[in-house]
């Protein structure tokens, strides 16, 4: 019989239940017991709904209270040294790796952290040191194992694998973590014993580093890794996870593993599986992801049972398991709470409960060949209506797209000759300014649901955000800040809210996915071709431009950003999509412009994280993103500065594509890696201006003025003093307002310090 199977359910919650117990936890208005029990009831609901709807092999361990990497940090003993004085407590010691932590007694900076391959997931990154030791601290997988097992469900455990594990870390000196497998590998073969006893039958190994290049002696150490898990006594059979991605040149030692099964991705890599199932041992369980676990679109079942009968035909239908293409932890819950959704459009949506009635009525097709079930004729007739549908397809939006020419992607001069007539906008050395976004309050939030629902007028609406626009200018004024941002007050979400104004985008009611801890966002959908009917940011950023003589900044979200952090339409290449969204960027930008605005912020967190997982495919993406990115930013006059700011991503790779960006300033996270990631800028010789985070913001930890001027001064030594900008590494919107302004407080007066050191010394001279 084919089984159907899931690799990892969502965390949150269908109504965010962890993040609401996350945040009343550390807001001191519940107990741990209070928090752990929400987790324990999120568990025991996910697992029954799994089986309820047909899934055989149903994943524990999948669950965590922040970050499943930070979870096996804790498992195999690996907290860094800095935390040490809180091993007692391990629930505060978890949650100050996640978050830092600062209670008078102690003052502990968060872990660094950084994107989950190429989502906009957030994943804690561990720190390994030489000759570091590892022993089993945490029975976390066991203990949800046996938890299942108590309310009658038998699970799949799922570990991150030993060598994704380690390669996931970071080394001092660049050393590569995989010197520590041997003093690893003990603690899983010791996790794995215990499992098998206690009546695990299979255990599900993630290595998504499969899909990556990889060198040879990293596919050796695979070799000899799972060699060795495999040869544990007791131990549950093990099914090699991979996703993401393709294993192209690592097909075969993957194929070789002596496990009994494998499972590959074939929504993003259908092509990898003829070459695998000519590798593959007859024996083998093959886990076929044929549902997209990354996209919200219905699957074209007809099309995925097409794959399925290949691998059965090979391996067997006993030995096909019909499965996701990765965890379902980057979909949204439950399509059925959205009731406002278009029913056309809502016909075409699955999210992850969907996901798994699609994976059962593929395993019965595939078991029975009955494709005759309402199931099938839903994916069809979604399949169908999207192709057909008039709101898919816009003439004058592809016209536009004829009408592109190169001079378009090109500034009218280059940037020194740029940055000699920016001087009109009379800032000091090492500006100071912030991101974006100030803090989203409860009265905000409030304010904004009662606006949004008909509670509240559009006149009364603005009022209220023009008051709070006027606050925030004027708080930015006391502190002492060089170039002003209006807040962001309107914004509900940097990528939401330009959806909810451009053609070709639908919104979800509660189509929440992590983001990282309890960060949640409500990605758009986008379903057909963009467009921007009107004007998105000027009305609010010219308002606030004319409440002071500062420089005010207007801020829009970049087109590979709204992309990225989309659910995008599968129906034609994403560069195109990205092109179109370019296009209606660049009429805001040159609309801000006409209104007066000097400075204009076009964010890019997300172009890093788009990037290929394989190297080959790299120089294709990079070029149709820099040049939409180049498109919506290039129409602008030499006096007007364009920034960009990117957060969370390893530059050394794409610093060439960032410098081809031209952007006036770049903004980048470096706090966490304590200005680790200026290496690149430095070694490249980076010509723009930079300006690197010199706090995170990611935590409610208040930086002091020394650590601030001290993060400036490493800063310094790799970038012109003359070329370097001051602020935090993102948006303000998670923080409160006494830790935003403490902070900022501290900012300012650390440049402030340093600038005068600089004149001082001469070092700012010319």
């Amino acid at each position: 019989m084919v089984l159907a199977t899931n690799l990892g359910f969502p965390r949150i919650g269908s109504h965010r239940e962890l993040k609401r117990s996350l945040e009343a936890f550390w807001a001191g208005r519940i107990d741990a017991g209070a928090l752990l029990a929400t987790a324990r009831e999120l568990r025991t609901r996910h697992w029954r709904l799994q089986r309820d709807l047909g899934i055989e092999h149903v994943p524990s361990n999948d669950f965590s209270l922040y970050d499943h990497v930070l979870d096996t940090v804790v498992m195999v003993g690996a907290a860094s040294p800095r935390y040490k004085p809180l091993r007692s407590d391990t629930l505060r010691q978890y949650f100050a790796m996640a978050r830092g932590l600062q209670d008078g007694a102690l003052d502990l900076p968060a872990m660094e952290m950084t994107k989950w391959f190429d989502t906009n997931y957030h994943f804690i990154v561990p720190e390994f040191f030489p000759g570091m030791t590892f022993d089993l601290a945490s029975a976390k997988p066991l203990d949800e194992f046996l938890e299942a097992k108590a309310s009658g469900i038998q699970t799949r455990p799922v570990l991150i694998g030993p060598i994704s594990f380690l390669l996931l870390g970071k080394m001092p000196d660049g050393k590569s973590p995989l010197i520590l497998i041997d003093a690893l590998l003990p603690v899983y073969e010791a996790l794995l014993a215990q499992l098998g006893r206690a009546g695990a039958v299979w255990v599900q190994m993630d290595e998504p580093c499969f899909v990556l290049d990889l060198p040879e002696d990293v596919r050796l150490t695979f070799r000899k890794v799972y060699q060795r898990l495999s040869g544990v006594a007791h131990a549950p059979q093990l099914l090699v996870t991979t996703y993401f991605g393709g294993l192209g040149d690592n097909t075969e030692v993957a194929a070789s593993l002596p496990v009994s099964g494998i499972h590959v991705d074939l929504v993003r890599a259908p092509e990898q599986l003829k070459p695998l199932l000519k590798a593959l041992p007859r024996n083998r369980f093959l886990s076929a992801g044929v549902v997209d676990g990354r996209n919200v679109w219905r699957t074209d079942l007809d099309a995925a049972l097409g794959l399925l009968r290949r691998a059965a035909d090979v391996v067997g239908p006993d030995h096909v398991l019909v499965a996701p293409s990765c965890s379902l932890l980057h979909c949204p819950v439950d399509l059925s709470l959205d009731k406002q959704l278009d029913p056309e459009l809502h016909g075409w949506l699955s999210f992850a409960t969907d996901k798994l009635r699609e994976l059962k009525a593929l395993g019965h097709a595939l078991t029975t060949g009955d494709i005759s079930s309402e199931d099938f004729a839903r994916s069809r007739n979604a399949r169908e209506g999207r192709r057909g549908s008039h709101r898919v397809h816009d003439a004058a939006v592809a016209m536009q797209l004829r009408s592109i020419t190169k001079d378009m992607a090109k500034r009218r001069s280059s940037y020194p000759v740029r940055r000699e007539k920016q001087r009109s906008l009379g800032l000091p050395l090492l500006p100071t300014t912030t991101i974006g976004s100030f803090p989203q309050t409860s009265e905000v939030r409030s304010v904004r649901a009662e606006f949004k629902s008909g509670k509240r007028d559009r006149a009364s609406y603005n009022a209220f955000l023009r008051d709070e626009i006027d606050r925030a200018v004027r708080l930015q004024e006391s502190l002492g800040l060089d170039v002003l941002v209006h807040g962001e007050f309107e914004r509900s979400d940097m990528v939401e809210y330009f959806g909810e104004q451009l053609s070709g985008f639908a919104f979800t009611e509660n189509g929440w996915v992590q983001s990282y801890g309890s960060r949640c966002v409500k990605p758009p959908i986008i379903y057909g071709d963009v467009s921007r009917p009107s004007p998105m940011t000027v009305e609010w950023a010219k308002y606030a431009q004319a409440l002071t003589k500062l420089p005010m900044k207007a801020i829009l979200t970049g087109p590979v950003t709204i992309l990225q952090w989309s659910f995008v339409r599968d129906d034609q290449p994403r560069a195109v999509t990205c092109l179109q969204t370019a296009l209606a960027i660049r009429e805001e930008v040159l609309n801000l412009e006409a209104a007066g605005l000097r400075i204009i912020q076009i964010d890019e967190p997300a172009i890093r994280e788009g990037l290929p997982l394989r190297r080959a495919a790299w120089s294709e993406y990079l070029e149709w993103a820099v040049e939409c990115f180049r498109l919506a930013s290039s129409g602008v006059s030499d006096e007007t500065q364009i920034h960009t700011h990117m957060c969370y991503s390893e530059f050394n790779d794409i610093i060439d594509a960032i410098a081809a960006m031209d952007a006036d300033v770049v903004s980048i996270e470096s706090s966490r890696s304590k200005m680790g990631l200026l290496n690149a800028f430095a070694r490249f010789q980076y010509p723009n201006e930079i300006g690197p985070g010199v706090y995170d913001i990611h935590s409610p930890r208040v930086p002091s003025e020394d650590e601030m001027a001290e993060l400036l001064r490493k800063a310094l030594a790799a970038i012109d003093p003359r070329r370097l900008w001051v602020n935090p590494d993102c948006g303000l919107k998670t923080r409160r307002w006494p830790e935003v302004k403490s902070a900022l407080e501290n900012m300012v007066r650390a440049a402030g310090r340093v600038r005068a050191e600089l004149l001082e010394s001469g070092q700012a001279a010319g």
